[in-house]
């Protein structure tokens, strides 16, 4: 099992993040899109490390067309001589329609369309064809000398796709190199509804499981001592109220019988009672998101509940433990 780090939100101190996490023996490091552009800190963090594998986890791919992307990352897998992952994410109707002033429409089949034609322009680039993709959503049909910048040295990079439901999973499985599971996942969604969905799309796209990476941001509650463990228990807490107030996300917890606590978290959100709802959050549930104990027991308890399960798991270090402790934890993945 790899294990991977997060960089944070703020792009400032980026370059100490990176080079902490490649010390620290982390395989590799996401970047996500919140305030913050995904792509540039990576750059920083290519150029500053040699070994670790920096990604975007996730790049919002509605906000952006295929030939934006295709360039984007084909400099970055550049730029990190091969080691770049390119993470990529639909976000919800309310972002890309009033946040980004894009179009919004059939999902999962817009997201298959847009790997695909990604793929294309690379393919152009790689072997000099005449790029020709007609689709319903995209369309690309001119490249000249000019904006073309051939092969690749180091390849096409590895494409993400990040999933919760069935048919954006079987998009990952079709036309994907790897899914991003979401943090708001249980292992029993993974089992029952995630895998079997990822199976048919990889049945579809005619690859074996081998050839695929399932990564997942697990929440760990864990600390140096019993003031950071709780600490660390109220801000899971926190973010699973948050998750669980979304409608998208209420199928996870309809499979465990809590689907009348989203409509309550729900209700919460609107009133800005963020912590009033954490209240809500019970230990069965923390129990089940995340996993809970001493820092010395976590990897112990990470392996025995995702092992074959996901290919990688990103964690970051808990608050207050330094670098060279935490690579001591991080070891035990690799044993």
């Amino acid at each position: 099992m790899l294990v991977d780090g997060t960089l944070g939100f703020d792009p400032a101190g980026v370059v100490a993040q990176a080079t902490e996490a490649e010390a620290a023996g982390y395989d590799g490091i996401w970047s996500a899109e919140t305030s913050h552009d995904p792509f540039l800190p990576l750059v920083l963090a290519a150029e500053h490390t040699g070994r670790l594998q920096v990604g975007t986890g996730i790049a919002v791919a509605f906000a952006r067309n295929p030939m934006t992307l295709a360039v984007t990352a084909n400099d970055l897998q550049t730029m990190a001589q091969g080691r770049f992952m390119l993470g990529l994410g639909s976000q919800i109707k309310p972002h890309i329609e009033k946040r980004y002033s894009m179009t919004w429409s059939h999902p999962a089949p817009r997201m298959r369309e847009l790997i695909l034609a990604v793929r294309a322009i690379w393919a152009s680039w790689a072997d000099g064809s005449r790029l020709a993709f007609r689709g319903e959503y995209y369309r690309h049909t001119l490249m000249t000398p000019m904006f073309d910048p051939g092969p690749n040295p180091y390849g096409n990079p590895p494409v993400f796709l990040a999933a919760v439901g069935p048919l954006m999973t079987e998009v990952a499985g079709e036309v994907a190199d790897g899914l991003l599971a979401h943090a708001f996942t249980t292992e029993r969604y993974l089992r029952e509804v995630t895998v079997p969905a990822l199976d048919r799309g990889l049945a579809g796209g005619g690859r074996p499981r081998s050839e695929f990476q399932v990564s997942y941001p697990g929440m760990v509650v864990t600390g140096v001592d019993e003031e950071a463990f709780v600490k660390s228990a109220a801000a899971t807490r926190k973010q699973l109220a948050f998750y669980g107030s979304t409608p998208a996300y209420r199928p996870v917890l309809e499979l465990h019988g809590w689907g009348d606590l989203q409509t309550d978290l729900n209700a919460l959100s609107k009133r800005g009672a963020w912590d009033e709802m954490a209240l809500l959050i019970d230990d069965e549930m923390l129990d089940t998101f995340a996993v809970v104990g001493a820092l010395d027991t976590i990897v112990a308890k990470v392996r025995a509940r995702y092992e074959g399960l996901v290919d990688r798991f990103n964690v970051y270090a808990p608050s207050g433990i330094s670098t060279e402790r935490w690579a001591e934890v991080l070891v035990g993945f690799k044993d």
